[in-house]
């Protein structure tokens, strides 16, 4: 029989929601300053997003993973907690080694290895409001992971700022060095994001498997009465749909070479084709009777979704995809547009990119002050209109930049994507998890991240070619190109099915 979760009080939602502080922290720190430290270390402009492949690539591995694996786990910790101490762990010491790479090759990797790790504690705490929440609070749930991502963002995103103009530290080195405001920007960023975590794991306690089954009217361990993934897909879908992926791979291999295009358009053709293999390998496995292992669980999920995570996938893929244009490009845009300069050991450039950080400072604290007002709105409304709205307040914000001559200006840019930005955090989720089995929450919540992943692999694939032949090397106009992605995603939400 089934049970209704208890309501939580402000404060429990506030503990077990802290942690987010401490992951944005990394996560704005990474955003504003990790294409500063690729080009102080020698990186041309239009290199830099093949540079940033491993974020999204890490993400689009490690999430899925760990959210199966916390569905499936209890210990002395519970069930998600386990998670944000191991990522808060490792992300720290990424964070400490960063901005001290001595070669670019280097801080490429420990790019990848701060992602993975940042993925590790987050994943699990998108899966913790839908496991500790009743439907009726997980919108309020998830506003207040935006309120701490703002919140962290903000205070992470200053830093570099705030070392320089408030505790006179070097905001400048010799060529090849990371100025000493940005490595205590980092260091300060590894000890907040151990904290936060730390905290949420000591004042929170998860509800024990037995009782999450009751909540949610399951009878099983693993799977949901009803569950729509309790049926695994024959092998031969599998396979005929692994042929066709990989023959595609293969096709634009042939073109990419035969035309002599970008060598970063690989990663699309290598992507397909490697996509195709992981659907021959789930269908071997099911035709050897392996039905129940893991990594074909989360294939045979990814293509039974929810209707509403289906249509909600596709508003993500161009929400995310303006928002890592925004992420890769805004310090190129701002530095060569606003300040009219791309030389990397020039107070202007430095003075611009630490400007960067206080835009980035702004709409992250923006999206802070408006997270518990778009509960509001959505009561008021609905969910669909709120993030329809915020989306289009984002695309007008990142197309507005180009017209905009004076650095100060950009500020009332970085309302609209604030606002956006809020949303994105917020709406979505609390749309999605009202249509997912309480049992596979991580793993769904790690699938629906692909949405988030790929637009930033096709960003990271495409933006450097369209920079070099088709924007002149102007990297401002990817940012224009963001903002017309992000009015794609405003009209879409509008078709999303939403309810519980």
């Amino acid at each position: 029989m089934k049970k209704n979760k208890p309501e939580l009080s402000f404060w429990q939602i506030w503990n077990m929601s802290f942690g987010f502080l401490g992951i944005q922290f990394g996560f704005a720190l990474q955003n504003a300053n990790v294409s500063r430290i690729f080009e102080t270390l020698g990186a041309k402009v239009e290199n830099i997003p093949i540079l940033w492949i491993a974020a999204p690539v890490t993400g689009l591995i490690v999430q899925p993973i760990i959210g199966h694996m916390s569905d499936n786990t209890w210990n002395r910790l519970g069930r998600r907690r386990p998670y944000f101490l191991t990522g808060a762990i490792l992300a720290s010491l990424a964070l400490l080694i960063m901005p001290n790479s001595p070669f670019l090759w280097v801080a490429a990797g420990m790019l990848w290895v701060m992602d993975a790790s940042i993925n590790i504690s987050m994943e699990p705490f998108r899966a913790f409001v839908g496991d500790m929440l009743p439907s009726s609070q997980r919108t309020r749930g998830f506003a207040m992971q935006s309120f701490f991502i703002g919140t962290g963002a903000v205070v992470a995103s200053l830093l570099p700022y705030l070392m320089t103009n408030v505790f006179n530290i070097s905001n400048t080195a010799p060529a090849g060095q990371v100025p000493l405001s940005v490595k205590l920007s980092f260091y300060i960023g590894s000890a907040a994001f151990f904290s936060a975590v730390l905290w949420t794991v000591l004042r929170t306690r998860e509800y024990p498997p037995e009782l999450l089954r009751e909540y949610s009217g399951e009878s099983d361990e693993k799977t949901g009465a009803g569950n729509i993934s309790d049926n695994i897909l024959p092998p031969g879908i599998f396979i005929r749909r692994g042929l066709w992926w990989i023959a595609g791979g293969i096709i634009l291999t042939a073109l990419i070479w035969y035309f002599r295009l970008e060598p970063e358009l690989y990663i699309l053709s290598a992507g397909g084709a490697a996509f195709g293999l992981i659907q021959i390998l789930s269908g071997t496995l099911v035709s050897g009777g392996r039905s129940e292992n893991g990594f074909v669980v989360v294939i045979n999920d990814l293509f039974l979704m929810p209707k509403t995570m289906k249509q909600l996938a596709i508003v993500q893929f161009f929400s995310w995809f303006a928002l890592f244009s925004m992420w890769i490009y805004t310090t190129s845009a701002v530095t060569s547009h606003i300040y009219g300069t791309s030389d990397t050991t020039s107070e202007l450039y430095n003075r611009g990119a630490n400007w960067v950080g206080v835009l980035f400072a702004v709409y992250n604290g923006f999206a802070a002050l408006v997270a518990f007002l778009l509960p509001v709105i959505a009561k008021h409304t609905n969910r669909k209109l709120t993030h329809s709205i915020s989306l289009a307040a984002g695309g007008l914000g990142l197309i507005s930049i180009i017209f905009f001559k004076s650095p100060e200006l950009l500020i009332i840019s970085m309302l609209g994507v604030g606002l956006a930005w809020a949303s994105i955090l917020a709406m979505p989720y609390a749309i999605l998890t009202g249509s997912l089995p309480s049992a596979k929450m991580g793993t769904y919540m790690g699938i629906f991240n692909f949405f988030i992943v790929i637009p930033q692999i096709l960003a990271a694939s495409i933006l450097g070619f369209m920079v070099r032949h088709l924007f002149s090397g102007h990297s401002i106009y990817a940012l224009v190109t963001g903002g017309v992605s992000m009015f794609i995603g405003a009209a879409l939400v509008m078709l999303v099915e939403d309810k519980d």
